[in-house]
């Protein structure tokens, strides 16, 4: 009689919501193998029986031949007692016990479904939420583990009989695909307008909807995390509408374009762009403009890239027009539906209230959304994906951690909020929260915490939080705390250990930490921003520093960057003459106020930001006075550096270093000094603000390189983290890089991990577990 062995295994990972399930029966079967599969709360759990080498085969490739969209982290199998029978089956999941699995990110409409669509023949042409195991909302809709229909917020949609024997068929496409679903049981579609809201009765929701915005209408349409606020991005005057009623100010609005070649004639799509833009994930990725060709007309002023995206889900698909349709517009704006400051709306009441000011019409449906998660955005960076944000398609996937740490929830920063929650080896970011100024974000924040504890599993048992005094995410945690520890981490330290983290660097390694943002709380007071560490997880010695400035007003000085423009010239003994772009920005009542403040240093607490000073060059050389959003000022500067285009700019300018005084010495000091009276004497001459701008660029990698080689010197360190959100600027990112490889650095940049705040948590969970391990003194 031959030899019959069984084994049980357990895979670990992103393997629920994937067709992991299907795909071990349809191995098992093939193999001739009997037994069972099940999902639980820890992974997809599977017991094989039959010929020792079945068996084998089974184990050995049942990770490398895993469905598109698993991850798998782990297979774990051992030998149990043969059981008999014969068959193989998918058996109810199973619930109970600390989960240790997560479900797949919502993910594009994948081809097969998209062939449906399309096709009048098919049962689902034109439905809207046509889905299959490949494709469709996941993360959103998830309530808790396993991943069953039971367990998402498809549960209020019984399975008809023919989409019932779909998901019972282990051949079908659509064998156990939780949010499967059909006109005739599933979602349904909705057209509202007027005030108050009312459906259309009997018409064709997307027919009317596209109807609206072919006239200049601005719908809330929902999506897979929430609403979006659309319009025909050709129709200028819509535009402009839109940004009126948002109060966008300047502040770029991201676009979806219906296919490739409608974007292709104003913006660059390299092959890396390609891939993003066609994948899975479908983030809004940044695009450098054609030159001589701005693209629709309002919808990213003054901005060097245009954020564009493709259809991702059905309904976009039918917004966007089918083969044959009638005309209607191709390339729409698709902006968060919110009101600024505010978190993306989710709720359909909470839709028709809020974005009742700021819509035509709502094109929306019955299924709910349980996790907010707005669109990631990312970029291209000498040929490698940079994460500016994290969000839908990419979270909740792990991260895997160089070391392992205790259960530990970092509530990251104010700006850009995720938080994240780490135990082991495994550490998982959530979508992006956004700004913590609004309450309603607060809200969201907690209520997001909750959901990724509950399919993550992990209890915290440490909690880590930036120093700042007055970051709203650090009082949530103190008051979340309870008994646990709760660890302060200086801000600029979590950056460079984000970066580390990201790379897989483990502790006692140090790194020449580059850590180059707006704000950031520092360990004397001072608002920190021009960085150079020496750093790594334990701990950090400030090695350089940008020179300390007086930022008049705090937050007005962000807004308008001629104010940190003239604080940088008397700072560095340059007269503020009327021939001045900057001054000339100022209003005469403000200039004598703004002068009296600086002379008394009246709310003015010094300031070392990097970020600061590319606001001060902006106004300097003309090109931004006034900031309506996040960093436009160095946005803009970054663009007219691209405009110099591939002409030598020239050296640059040059810092000035000094040496600390005092027997104990402390950090060298980067003296701007230099380079503001170069930019002056240039902007006098009559200089190009785009040559400006390329010698500005130019002279902050040079210090770059310089601080990194003295570094070098003084203390052996050869790797380099560049971090903070002055580099999701590419061309100085790509600048430092070049330059730093050349003189034999090992140069670690952000990718799958926003450099910007969006990425501070990691860095203070590692940071917060180095702590934690370290023995306390009696």
């Amino acid at each position: 009689m031959e030899a019959v062995q069984r084994r049980r295994i357990t895979v670990r990972g992103v393997v629920q919501g994937v067709g992991f399930r299907p795909y071990v029966y349809t191995r098992a079967t093939g193999l001739g193998l009997a037994g069972h599969v099940t999902n639980t709360p820890e992974g997809v759990v599977a017991e094989v029986e039959g010929a020792p080498a079945a068996v084998v085969r089974f184990c050995e490739r049942l990770a490398a031949d895993a469905p598109p969209l698993a991850v798998v982290d782990a297979v774990d199998h051992w030998e149990v007692p043969v059981a008999g029978g014969t068959g193989f089956t998918i058996i109810a999941s199973r619930t109970g016990g600390p989960a240790r699995t997560l479900v797949s990110p919502d993910v594009a409409t994948c081809a097969d479904c998209l062939t449906e669509l399309a096709d009048p023949a098919d049962r689902r042409h034109r439905h809207p939420f046509i889905t299959c195991t490949h494709c469709g909302p996941r993360f959103t809709i998830v309530t808790g583990l396993p991943y069953d229909r039971a367990h998402t917020t498809m549960a209020r949609f019984p399975l008809c009989p023919d989409c019932a024997r779909e998901y019972e068929d282990p051949a079908d496409r659509r064998f156990h695909a939780q949010p499967v679903a059909c006109p005739a049981c599933g979602p349904r579609l909705r057209l509202l307008t007027g005030q108050p809201p009312r459906e259309r009765a009997g018409a064709d929701p997307v027919a009317g909807a596209r109807r609206l915005l072919a006239a200049g209408a601005i719908l809330a349409v929902k999506g897979l995390g929430g609403y979006h606020l659309a319009c025909d991005a050709t129709d200028a005057g819509a535009v402009a509408e839109l940004r009126r009623r948002k109060a966008r100010g300047d502040k770029p609005f991201a676009l979806m374009a219906r296919d490739l070649a409608d974007v292709e004639r104003f913006a660059r799509i390299g092959p890396e762009e390609r891939a993003l833009l066609t994948g899975g994930a479908r983030p809004i990725v940044l695009l450098r403009r054609r030159a001589g060709t701005g693209g629709p007309d309002g919808v990213a002023p003054g901005c060097p890239d245009l954020g564009v995206m493709l259809p991702y889900t059905p309904v976009h698909h039918l917004l966007l027009g089918l083969p044959g349709d009638p005309p209607g517009p191709r390339l729409l704006v698709m902006t968060s539906g919110n009101l600024a400051g505010e978190p993306i709306v989710t709720d359909d009441d909470e839709a028709l209230e809020r974005l009742a000011g700021l819509a035509d019409g709502w094109l929306t449906h019955d299924r709910p959304i349980h996790v907010p998660c707005d669109d990631s955005v990312v970029r291209v960076c000498d040929g490698e994906t940079l994460t500016v944000r994290r969000s839908r398609g990419y979270a909740p996937l792990p991260l895997t951690l160089p070391v392992p740490v205790p259960a530990t929830l970092a509530a990251g920063g104010d700006l850009k909020n995720t938080f994240c929650l780490g135990e082991g080896r495994q550490a998982w970011l959530s979508a992006h929260i956004g700004d913590m100024d609004d309450l309603a974000t607060q809200y969201a924040l907690e209520g997001a915490e909750r959901q990724l504890e509950s399919i993550t599993g992990v209890a915290p048992v440490l909690l880590a939080v930036d120093r700042h005094p007055g970051y709203r995410s650090t009082r949530w945690a103190e008051r979340t705390a309870g008994a646990r520890p709760l660890v302060r981490v200086q801000h600029h330290h979590a950056h460079i250990a984000s970066a580390m983290a990201e790379h897989g660097r483990g502790p006692g390694r140090p790194v020449i930490g580059v850590a180059f943002d707006g704000t950031g709380y520092g360990d004397d007071g001072a608002v920190w921003g021009g960085e150079v560490l020496l750093a790594d997880y334990a701990g950090f010695t400030r090695f350089a520093h940008l020179a300390y400035v007086p930022l008049p007003g705090g937050d007005a000085a962000v807004h308008r960057p001629y104010r940190m423009a003239l604080s940088h010239l008397r700072a560095a003994g340059i007269g503020r003459t009327p021939d001045l772009p900057c001054t000339a920005a100022c209003p005469p009542g403000e200039l004598t106020l703004l002068e009296r403040q600086l002379e008394r240093g009246l709310n003015c607490v010094p300031t070392s930001s990097m970020g600061r000073l590319f606001d001060a060059v902006s106004s300097l050389a003309g090109i931004c006075h006034l900031a309506g959003y996040e960093a436009q000022a160095a946005i803009e500067l970054e663009g007219a550096a691209l405009a110099a285009g591939e002409a030598d700019p020239g050296p640059g300018y040059a810092f000035g270093l000094r040496a600390a005084g005092g027997p104990g010495g402390g950090p060298l000091t980067a003296d701007p000094a230099p380079v503001l009276a170069a930019v002056v004497a240039d902007v006098r001459a009559g200089a190009d603000p785009a040559l400006i701008a390329a010698r500005f660029h130019t002279s902050v990698a040079a210090l770059v390189a310089t601080l990194c080689a003295l570094a070098r010197e003084r203390h052996g360190l050869d790797t380099v983290a560049l971090t903070g959100g002055v580099f999701a600027n590419t061309l100085l990112s790509s600048a430092c890089a070049r330059r730093l490889g050349a003189a034999g650095f090992t140069v670690l940049r952000h990718g799958r991990v926003p450099p910007n705040d969006g990425g501070l948590a990691l860095g203070q969970l590692m940071v917060a577990a180095a702590s934690h391990e370290r023995p306390r003194t009696p």
